[in-house]
């Protein structure tokens, strides 16, 4: 094969490569480049230009998320069975209160009540994080209530490993969704599985921990806290907690003194 034939199928190559470049979108190829003639080969290609694949990649990555609803993720979780726990439940119970909230509680998972209700926190535990809200000078409808996963475990025992890691998806983008400025992990399932950590309750309560850029506090589990008492050590102990959220959020502090 001679020179003059090697150059032209190069230069021919060449030109389709350029063209495919073109035609699947990439800006800036000059419009003379891909009409030069054979005689031309003897010029330097010219530069593609700054605009590169890669400027649009990162102007992809730094365009805003389109904001997905509770009501969006709803519809996405639809009669859910991605694990073992669908095949037992009677309701999916997903999640309640402000989709705006500035705080949001994340519980373990239903229970019996709640299984039959379809909302979360409403049996005897929920009677107790009532009392917690309100003694934060707060409304249950200013708050969003959710839990680790949606459906009830059989005996309310604690999540298995598979069912946290089949729901947390959901609930994390629940999370993204509200955007909250805190959120409260109630109980040591609740609170390890959204930290992933082993660390006991009593070790982690007390400071704020990050969870995709967002404050969380642990404190006991409202349902601890009826096992305890109501003004035992562990209800002063969460209503500590309670203290440093409301600082957090710049809302009054309500005086609460001890009842010996």
């Amino acid at each position: 094969m001679n020179t003059h034939s090697t150059k032209a199928q190069l230069f021919a190559s060449l030109t389709a490569y350029l063209q495919d470049l073109q035609e699947s979108g990439l800006d800036g190829i000059p419009a003379d480049l891909a009409t030069l003639k054979e005689t031309d080969t003897a010029q330097q290609p010219a530069a593609i230009p700054k605009q590169s694949i890669e400027s649009k990649m990162t102007e992809e990555l730094n365009t805003p998320e389109i904001h997905e609803t509770l009501e969006q993720i709803r519809k996405s979780l639809g009669p859910c069975q991605r694990c073992k726990l669908g095949a037992t439940r009677k309701n999916l119970v997903f999640g309640v209160g402000n989709p705006k909230a500035r705080l949001v509680f994340v519980g373990e998972g239903p229970g019996a009540d709640e299984d039959a209700q379809g909302e979360p926190f409403v049996g005897d535990a929920g009677k107790m994080l009532n009392r917690i809200i309100a003694a934060m000078e707060l409304k249950r409808e200013d708050v969003y209530i959710c839990n680790v996963v949606k459906c009830r475990p059989p005996q309310n025992r604690p999540p298995e490993s598979d069912e946290v890691s089949t729901c947390s998806p959901f609930l994390l983008r629940q999370l993204q969704s509200v955007k909250p400025e805190v959120i409260v992990a109630l109980g040591t399932s609740a609170a390890q599985a959204l930290l992933q950590t082993k660390i006991p309750i009593s070790k982690m309560r007390g400071k704020f921990h990050d969870f995709h850029g967002m404050p969380l506090m642990p404190t006991y589990h409202p349902s601890y806290l009826l096992r305890t008492g109501g003004n035992s050590d562990s209800f002063w102990s969460v209503w500590d907690d309670m203290t440093q959220v409301l600082q957090y959020l710049k809302l009054p502090v309500p005086n609460k003194s001890r009842n010996k």
